[in-house]
């Protein structure tokens, strides 16, 4: 028997959907900016271990001498990501969606125990509601993430303006330094995001699309949780409740 799963409403598939363009354009300017002074990279001692980024990167996607082109497409770029962020937040909010993201004292236990399971250290499926810990702490800490990058954005994009702001980020090198830094933990959840996509498989995915996932009901490995209401404790589903609205991947998607 198969069943239909309701997992992600529409405002919240247009924000994903929206936001995936805005941050590869907001990504890519930036490195027609970050191509003008390229100074970050990992040194032990006088040994260079590795350099953001060496320049056959460079002339590989054509980057070098854009600088005015990378600053007109961030700038432009960021009002979006701006915008879109304060709409997603406002919609989880009157939504109530946030209760889904925000992680709980359960969440990290939850998160070791789906990062065992991935890694076939451990036989059974942890169960889960909408998310399961280690989704949660991703998910919020990308929502962190969005709003650091604008604060350090506009801390080096305007650094007299809002001087206040550029010295509690620690100056404009750290700033600079730190908006470096979250850049590179997006491309970092980019590729675990897309490797938990490809892992959790073509209906997952879907439901980021239609907004449904149709599965088999009552599968073993796919222990779902119900609601939790107040003081209720969180338990299995039993098979006689109705599926609707009931959640059943557990892979970061």
């Amino acid at each position: 028997m198969k069943r239909i799963v309701h997992k992600h409403p529409l405002a919240i598939r247009w924000f994903h959907w929206i936001n995936f363009p805005i941050l590869f354009v907001m990504i890519w300017s930036g490195l027609l900016i970050y191509w003008a002074y390229h100074p970050y990279k990992i040194e032990v001692g006088d040994y260079t271990l590795l350099t953001f980024f060496p320049n056959g990167f460079f002339k590989f996607l054509n980057i070098p001498r854009r600088l005015a082109e990378g600053m007109a497409w961030h700038f432009v770029f960021m009002w979006i990501f701006l915008i879109n962020g304060l709409l997603y937040v406002g919609y989880t909010f009157i939504s109530g969606e946030w209760r889904h993201l925000v992680p709980d004292r359960n969440s990290f236990r939850e998160a070791i125990q789906v990062t065992l399971y991935d890694l076939g250290l451990r036989k059974t499926q942890p169960p889960f509601i909408k998310y399961n810990g280690a989704q949660k702490i991703a998910y919020f800490s990308i929502m962190l993430m969005g709003v650091g990058s604008v604060l350090t954005g506009y801390a080096i994009y305007k650094p007299t303006q809002f001087s206040w702001l550029t010295s509690l980020l620690g100056g404009y090198k750290a700033a600079r330094l730190e908006h470096f830094a979250l850049t590179i933990g997006y491309v970092l959840f980019f590729f675990v995001h897309i490797g938990q996509v490809i892992r959790a498989g073509w209906h997952n995915f879907q439901s980021m699309v239609t907004g449904v996932e149709v599965v088999k009901a009552n599968l073993p490995e796919q222990p779902i949780a119900t609601e939790p209401d107040d003081d209720q404790p969180v338990g299995p589903l039993e098979p006689t409740l109705s599926p609707i609205d009931t959640p059943t991947r557990p892979a970061l998607s």
